[in-house]
């Protein structure tokens, strides 16, 4: 009782307990950033996550007109990753590495004790924390960037083999019927690493939209924060006894085994395999290293382990090839199983292994089409037998992967001979199975062995180049003499042919014809907007007849003008298409088929009292020049050219903008309150909305 006079209470807090954000709150770590420098000002290009698994991908733009920013670098990198082809699939649509992607991971698995906490007004607020994150810049675009190396290795080599081991066009099929799944051999699956990326691919990414910090969206969404309601019905978790609130404070700690991650049933760590015997640790690594140094496999099992002992138990699981150990057949291919590319029992394939192992022992090259033409079997099998212990060279077959270890052969000829006694015994089992031939038993000599290079002198390369020159010269002079003949007949039936044709000679447009190529395709006969009628042929290249110039101001003019009416905002892209299908509808001859010009439309455009509103369009948009360049009638003389020009105002400043903004500063700008009704009309005449966000006609970037 003395200590709790002495600690008086100075000020109770009310706690509340928020739950509008109840599992869709997390909390963004950034370990490698430093407090102070945060990504608030950085600009956001897209956000995705794939909620079940709590996986976040932030994408965000990268500074590129920094003074700190390598751009040669950022070019290496964009034609490392995306080649020198642009399309959809690039990274780097700019080519330029301009952007960097930011992946999750889970900082803690329980995230039941913590909760974000605002304090207001004596009120401290608590929301329960769904996730914890840290995010951290993700690497895969290198992955990329390897693929593509790859890709072109492979093209270049082409193949990864010699021309000798080309295959043949008629393959084995074997039709093999799976049996039941065992319920060991399910849990062994369900705990395969390639089982959980295929579960975590699964499930789709759902896209979001980014807000900043200072957004209008944000600080809304801030508000969900507070306890909407403040009365005890609202908050009865927080009603605790005093034993009750202490075991909710400091819960007993229960260690839950699922919450440890497992790894894959074939992985095991160093530390677990050397609290195995000797002869596991060995058999273990031979069959996962499958060619290996004896040297290399003393120094995996650490020090003080007995080399007699070991040189003893690695004779039970591998066999000895040019000086290297190579695991046995029947530990990679154990009793009752087969291939998994054409279902041939283990026995067929140890045997077909065998044989490219006996191959090695007699050359350190093995062609894979003599493999398969004797062994029978699939190619499949063939490759993966040489990849386990070869290596595939250009114009040259299969080289053993290790050099032959001299060493080892030099300490132990016991060894060696021993295991020379066990592949005469194989060799003799490989004679009966395949009735091996006397050309199968005896090694190749290599060609280039034998073979002397041819030198020759510079003097007599020049001479056998002056007599290669005198040869093909006559037959070059014929060649000339030919084409010359052929040009001048050619010449002749084209002045035959010209001299039918009447040409029309007609000055020179100051003003380039506006462009329409783009819809050739609607234009039934016409071609850059004109008719391709006699009639009409003296209204070509923008030139009229006399007294015709004012009538085809008016025309255009009344276009744009019922245009705009109907509209109120175009881009000239936009105007171009409308203009071009009006043309369309026109008779032949009509005065509008004289060639209107970009400019001249645009002028007329500004005559007819419209503005040209400059959207600040953001600086990765891919809008033709075109659809930047966007146009509004600014007064139509009706009760709405307030409101139109207060909303042309903002979206000079703003290139989208939310409802509640744009009915804000209308209602600021003309003193007035407006209903749901006209803010719709005055939005529907000028604007159209996409994802919560309205942008001006035009403007909306796919």
């Amino acid at each position: 009782m003395a200590n709790e006079e002495d600690d008086p209470i100075i000020q109770e807090i009310d706690v509340f307990l928020a739950r509008s954000l109840l599992e869709k709150l997390y909390l963004f770590q950034y370990p490698i950033r430093p407090a102070s420098m945060t990504y608030d000002d950085v600009t956001h290009l897209s956000v995705k996550i794939k909620p079940k698994q709590q996986k976040v991908e932030l994408e965000m733009a990268i500074d590129t007109l920094n003074p700190n920013y390598c751009r040669s670098k950022g070019e290496q990198i964009a034609l490392n990753v995306d080649g020198t082809c642009t399309d959809e699939t690039s990274t780097y649509s700019s080519k330029l590495m301009d952007k960097q992607t930011f992946c999750s991971s889970q900082a803690a698995s329980n995230v039941s004790r913590y909760a974000a906490a605002v304090y207001k007004k004596g009120e401290l607020h608590l929301t329960p924390l769904h996730g914890i994150l840290q995010l951290r810049p993700s690497f895969t675009y290198l992955d990329k960037a390897d693929a593509k190396h790859r890709e072109r290795e492979a093209a270049n080599e082409g193949g990864d083999s010699s021309q000798d081991e080309a295959e043949d066009d008629v393959k084995q099929i074997t039709v093999r019927f799976s049996r039941p799944e065992t319920e060991q051999a399910r849990q062994r699956r369900v705990q395969s690493y390639e089982f959980l990326q295929k579960r975590q691919a699964e499930e789709h990414w759902v896209h979001l939209h980014y807000y900043g910090l200072k957004d209008s969206r944000s600080e809304h969404e801030r508000q969900y924060l507070f306890s909407q309601g403040h009365g005890l019905a609202e908050n009865t978790e927080l009603i605790k006894s005093p034993s009750e609130y202490l075991m909710m404070l400091m819960p007993p700690s229960i260690e839950e085994e699922n919450d440890k991650p497992m790894a894959p049933s074939n992985v095991l760590s160093m530390a677990q395999l050397r609290t195995l015997p000797l002869a596991d640790q060995i058999k273990i690594l031979m069959k996962n290293v499958k060619v290996m140094p004896f040297a290399n496999l003393m120094s995996l099992l650490g020090s003080g382990t007995d080399s007699t002992a070991v040189l003893r138990c690695i004779q039970q699981v591998a066999m000895l090839v040019q000086g290297n150990w190579v695991v046995k057949s029947d530990v990679l291919y154990p009793k009752d199983t087969s291939s998994p590319h054409s279902g041939v029992p283990a026995e067929v394939l140890c045997r077909g292994r065998d044989f490219v192992m006996w191959k090695f022992t007699q050359d350190r090259w093995v062609v894979r089409k003599e493999v398969a033409a004797v062994t029978k079997l699939c190619p499949e099998d063939v490759k993966d037998f040489l990849e386990h212990m070869s290596v595939a060279r250009i114009n040259k077959g299969w080289e053993f992967m290790l050099p032959y270890d001299e060493d080892f052969v030099k300490k132990h000829p016991d060894i060696v001979q021993r295991q020379h006694m066990l592949w005469m015994g194989i060799q003799a089992k490989l004679e009966k199975v395949y009735n091996l031939l006397k050309e199968h038993l005896t090694p190749k000599k290599q060609e280039t062995q034998s073979a002397h290079p041819l030198l020759v002198s510079g003097e007599q390369r020049v001479n056998m180049a002056k007599a290669k020159a005198k040869q093909n010269y006559g037959q070059l002079e014929k060649e000339f003499q030919k084409q010359k003949a052929e040009m001048k007949s050619n010449d002749a039936s084209a002045k035959m042919d010209v001299s039918n044709i009447r040409i029309k000679e007609e000055p020179v447009s100051d003003e380039e014809p506006m462009d329409t190529s783009a819809y050739e395709g609607m234009n039934n006969g016409i071609v850059n907007g004109l008719h391709a009628e006699e009639d009409s042929m003296d209204s070509l290249n923008g030139h009229l007849p006399g007294g015709c110039i004012d009538r085809v101001a008016q025309e255009l003019k009344a276009f744009v003008s019922s245009t705009f009416k109907k509209q109120f905002v175009l881009t000239l892209s936009e105007l171009k298409r409308l203009f071009n299908l009006h043309l369309a509808s026109l008779p032949p001859g009509h005065t509008l088929f004289s060639g209107i010009s970009d400019k001249m439309l645009q002028d007329m455009v500004l005559d007819t009292g419209c503005k040209q509103i400059l959207v600040p369009f953001p600086p990765q948009t891919a809008a033709s020049p075109d659809e930047l360049k966007v146009y509004a009638l600014w007064e139509a003389g009706d009760t709405y050219d307030q409101h139109r020009q207060v909303l042309l105002e903002i979206f000079s400043k703003n290139y989208r903008v939310r409802r509640n903004v744009i009915q804000n500063q209308l209602s600021q700008e003309c003193g007035e309150d407006l209903n749901k009704q006209e803010v719709d009309r005055v939005l529907k005449d000028c604007c159209v909305s996409y994802g919560g966000m309205w942008y001006l006609k035009g403007t909306v970037q796919s």
